[in-house]
């Protein structure tokens, strides 16, 4: 019998607002909560503003997947190999009582248990004919959305997990996982009630039933390659579904023209290619990622760099495409520091500042010029002040979904696979690589790499490089890694190799500790 039962109590007020169980969010549902446009849009905020804190998007969600997605290590937690993250969560062996582990645990039903007090207080209008009723109707719609794309994120994070859909009351507490099948099956139902109620109301800045369609393909996708236990239907079958979904989406947005422009502030939000974004202004402040993976001294104020990739991820994205412009936007190697008289850092692949020492000869102490930076998520100003900045985030994005379509039509032998990658390619001015021209294995093998290249680091890793199964994971992620020519095991992590623990996050700590129906 556990004895914490008023400490978790307590930590709900991670999950539902406070100690007595009600949410206190002034933007959640009330009395009149939906009877205005205005009503239902401030309601509706209330629920996306608990996305943009720093426990989720803000920047624990992004240390959770990006540090444990096998192409990444941190100066967090200390800049050497043996580090804190480093050695565990970087090394594939994220553990339970880690911070960022268990903050986008609890996050994450925040932000479920937000939506639940929408679907469960308002009320939908069946035939809606002003603008206040499909408001209405658009704010239930992404109300679904958001809680089929947290329980997506969760049930591929860690299992089976609690299915909480209705308010949370003291008798509610405490609550027994429900299966993955049973939780796959929910986010089905809600992606769906989502497209067929998201309209559009909420204007610019909010996703449309498209970011549903687009949910549910990559819920298919996962589907098709998983294990037989979680299937109801074929993968060929689940091939077909996750493809249905994605033309619904096809030809509704355009890539932007420039790749770097979608991750300036200047010009990244809410462009065309934008399918689900992240507004920063929703929380009151930017998103803290800003800070965090910016490098160190880049800017006038006090910035992390707490993000760095794998020297093979750079190296294999170089051997592919060694005149692609997506370097410029995803890495930076070389750059002045404001802050220290404009004194020059450089990293790898450039050892200057190390006496032009190989890779493999880096030393303990070398560790940061043993990686390059990652540029993409943070600031690109370097007269920057700010400890944040006012960039979005986009969560999902048009280029992904030609990605998905050219996957998915190999899958299927529909002759249409090569298009879609060509129009990703096509942005950037190169060609499709050899691979795409070697047969339905080979052009597999190119795609899955293509995802890499295009979104590296967007927090979409974790999930792709793990969706083929252990085995897939273990030849093209773990053992390239640990078996790289340039391998130092001065600087760099080495990767577990137990299925159980690179597959999947452990449970958190306080969630064991303090819900009763929970053993492990």
């Amino acid at each position: 019998m556990k004895n914490l039962k008023i400490i978790f109590l307590c930590l709900l007020t991670l999950i539902v607002g406070s100690c007595d169980l009600e949410e206190v969010n002034p933007n959640l549902a009330s009395e009149n909560a939906f009877e205005t446009t205005q009503d239902a849009q401030a309601t509706l905020n209330g629920v996306y503003s608990a996305m943009t804190e720093a426990n989720y998007f803000g920047v624990q969600y992004f240390y959770l997947v990006n540090l444990s997605s096998g192409m990444a290590v941190t100066k967090k937690g200390g800049a050497k190999n043996n580090g804190s993250e480093n050695s565990t969560t970087c090394s594939l062996k994220p553990t339970s009582n880690n911070l960022a582990n268990e903050f986008t645990w609890s996050q994450g039903y925040t932000i479920i248990a937000r939506a639940n007090n929408v679907i469960n207080s308002a009320v939908e209008v069946e035939n809606p004919t002003t603008p206040d009723e499909r408001a209405i109707n658009d704010v239930i719609g992404q109300a679904y959305f958001i809680r089929a794309y947290i329980y997506l994120n969760k049930v591929r994070l860690w299992g089976d997990i609690p299915l909480r859909v209705d308010l949370i009351s003291s008798e509610t507490v405490h609550l027994a996982k429900s299966s993955e099948k049973e939780i796959y099956t929910q986010i089905i139902s809600d992606a769906q009630n989502a497209a067929s109620l998201m309209n559009g109301s909420m204007g610019l800045g909010y996703p449309k039933k498209y970011a549903a369609n687009m949910l549910l393909s990559k819920l298919y996708m996962t589907l098709a390659t998983a294990p037989e236990s979680l299937k109801e239907k074929t993968s060929a079958e689940y091939w077909q579904l996750a493809y249905d979904e994605a033309k619904k989406v096809y030809g509704q947005y355009e890539l932007v023209d420039e790749y770097i422009s979608l991750f300036t502030a200047a010009d990244g939000s809410n462009t065309e290619e934008s399918i689900f974004e992240i507004q920063s202004s929703l929380g009151g402040a930017s998103l803290d990622l800003v800070r965090s993976f910016t490098p160190s001294n880049f800017t006038k104020a006090k910035t992390f760099g707490r993000l760095l990739a794998n020297a093979e991820v750079y190296d294999l994205h170089y051997d592919t495409y060694p005149d692609d412009p997506r370097f410029d936007a995803t890495y930076i190697t070389t750059f002045t520091q404001p802050l220290k008289n404009n004194k020059l850092f450089q990293t790898y692949p450039d050892h200057s500042k190390t006496k032009n020492r190989t890779r493999n000869k880096l030393k303990f102490k070398d560790f940061l010029t043993g990686f390059p930076m990652v540029h993409k998520l943070g600031s690109k100003n370097q007269e920057n002040t700010s400890l944040e900045g006012d960039q979005n985030f986009i969560v999902y994005r048009y280029a992904d979904l030609l990605l998905m379509l050219s996957e998915i039509s190999n899958e299927l032998s529909n002759g249409e696979q090569m298009g879609y990658v060509t129009e990703v390619l096509d942005r950037v001015g190169i060609a499709p690589q050899s691979g795409y021209t070697g047969g339905q294995e080979s052009f597999r093998s190119a795609i899955m790499k293509e995802y890499q290249f295009e979104l590296l680091l967007e927090g979409q890793d974790w999930f792709t490089n793990r969706r083929r199964g252990f085995d897939y994971f273990t030849t093209n992620i773990i053992e390239p890694h640990n078996n790289y020519s340039k391998f130092n095991g001065e600087v760099d992590v080495t990767f577990a190799t137990d299925e159980a623990t690179v597959m999947r996050i452990p449970f958190p700590e306080a969630e064991i500790n303090g819900n009763e129906e929970i053993s492990n």
